[in-house]
């Protein structure tokens, strides 16, 4: 005899057996065969290539005197080959291989050393199983290497500007609704090695033995019709200790709690409805008229997201801040303009022989280009308004201007880069006592789509040097270029 569990079970993976046939059945256009597709969708593959030359000038060390290594072009190369196994519509296996390249550089081609990008072979960037059917069943399980991304990955992402990427080794639970989902998770990074196979370094693949775990709850909603809600809840614990030994600090163990607000496209504008004849609709001899093109994207839109974290980071109590905000307009005119205003803020840290600390961790996430396309900044210990401009000549071309002004919010803590570790200038009594106006940023991009499987990308960026780097050293402007092709099946 079943039990109600049993038949719960059976509901859930099997789904509805039997339904009424529609009384009229409208066939849509066929999609495009994916030609790396088979056996009915059950094996398909994904391939990416990607090519990006990048020139750099001063982006390290504001000197025109010096020429560093750093002070470069170089080619970055990265391809992708991955297939996805569906034996059952509620059961997905999927592999991805990586293999990234830095070519033509006068700094070694060892991955962070002196900002490199570097080397790493075919290693295994994805790897999980998946276990899910939302039509039929909310929960599903992915087991496995996998990329985590949240919101507007501010805290959380997959970095896909680097050219390796991130992913995480990860077990991720979901449950999904028709207009809400929750996720929680349990995770650890996998470390970057060359000649070596990416492993986490929770399993000592680095031999460091940080015991990384990185969990949360993510829950985000549509219930209210223009905009997308998200709340989260995140932990990270590292055993620090083992990083700086022999001098013990104390081990990293902190809380993030976050919410963030987004507007659905074109919620707050509403095109004139169409005005279709009755009659050629009723009976059923003339041909209907022709579909509507896509109504644009037009009208108000807005984002926002706050941040609070509290717990201990390598030993010292944390208290930290960070916030966000957007507001845009995109105007019904030729080209159909968007102008958009922002501002970022981050707490730093007041005092360093406190024993605490208020410098906010960015935790994991895809900072290109949120705070300037030089990446020369984390949501860490700043101010930062800015202003842009975006432009759509035509369907295949988009135009994108943007400027940044950047304070830090103390400068009794560092400039933080990117990559949230690295500071442009040591905690020195000239740092301490300078101008908090690092300085401001100008972007331009271009990106140009000519087919769905090809996208080129060109961009320039010039840094005007304020007076934080004038009081402590060198402050000349610096200058950052790129040309990138994207080819994706």
């Amino acid at each position: 005899m079943k039990t109600p569990t049993h038949i719960l079970i059976t509901a859930c993976l099997a789904g509805v057996v039997f339904a009424s046939p529609p009384a009229v059945v409208t066939l849509a256009p066929a999609a495009p065969a994916n030609p790396l597709s088979f056996l009915d969708g059950r094996v398909t593959f994904d391939v990416q290539e990607r090519v990006r030359w990048e020139i750099r000038e001063n982006n390290y060390d504001f000197n025109s005197a010096v020429r560093s290594l750093t002070d470069d072009n170089w080619i970055l190369n990265r391809f992708r080959l991955g297939v996805m196994l569906k034996p059952a519509p509620w059961l997905k296996i999927y592999a991805q291989t990586q293999d990234s390249r830095e070519y033509l550089s006068d700094r070694q081609d060892f991955p962070g050393v002196l900002a490199a990008e570097g080397d790493d072979a075919f290693d295994l960037r994805q790897g999980y199983v998946e276990i899910s059917n939302y039509e039929k069943c909310p929960w599903g399980l992915k087991i496995g290497r996998q990329v985590l991304a949240y919101g507007d990955e501010r805290l959380v992402g997959s970095s896909e500007w680097n050219n390796f990427g991130r992913t995480f080794d990860a077990v991720k639970l979901r449950y999904q609704q028709k207009d809400w989902w929750v996720e929680g998770f349990a995770s650890t990074v996998p470390v970057i090695t060359r000649g070596k196979y990416n492993q986490s370094d929770l399993f000592n693949g680095t031999e460091n033995h940080r015991e990384q775990v990185f969990s949360g709850l993510y829950f985000s909603t549509t219930a209210l019709s223009v905009q997308t809600t998200d709340v989260y809840a995140f932990h990270l614990h590292e055993n620090t200790n083992a990083l700086y030994q022999p001098t013990a600090i104390g081990d990293t163990n902190f809380f993030t709690f976050g919410a963030r607000v987004k507007s659905k496209p074109g919620a707050f504008h509403h095109e004139p409805a169409a005005v279709h004849d009755g009659k050629a609709m009723a009976d059923g001899k003339t041909t209907p008229p022709p579909p509507a093109p896509a109504p644009k994207v037009l009208g108000l839109d807005y984002d926002a997201e706050v941040a609070f974290q509290t717990g201990k980071v390598r030993g010292l109590d944390l208290t930290a801040f960070a916030a966000h905000g957007g507001l845009g307009y995109t105007f019904d005119l030729p080209w159909t303009p968007r102008l958009g205003v922002e501002y970022n803020y981050a707490s730093g840290d007041t005092n360093s022989a406190d024993g605490n600390s208020e410098t906010f961790q960015n935790l994991f996430p895809s900072n290109h280009p949120r705070y300037g396309f030089m990446d020369a900044f984390s949501w860490q210990n700043m101010h930062n308004p800015a202003i842009s401009l975006k432009a759509v000549p035509c369907k295949k071309i988009t135009l994108e201007a943007d400027y940044h002004l950047f304070w830090l919010a103390t400068n009794e803590d560092v400039w933080y880069r990117a990559n949230g570790a690295t500071a442009v200038r040591p905690l020195t009594p000239l740092a301490r006592n300078a101008d908090k106006f690092a300085g401001a940023e100008l972007d331009f991009l271009v990106t140009y789509k000519p087919l769905k499987q090809l996208g080129l990308t060109a961009g320039y960026s010039h840094f005007f040097a304020g007076d934080y780097l004038r009081n402590t050293g060198a402050h000349d402007d610096a200058d950052f270029g790129y040309v990138q092709a994207t080819i994706e099946f």
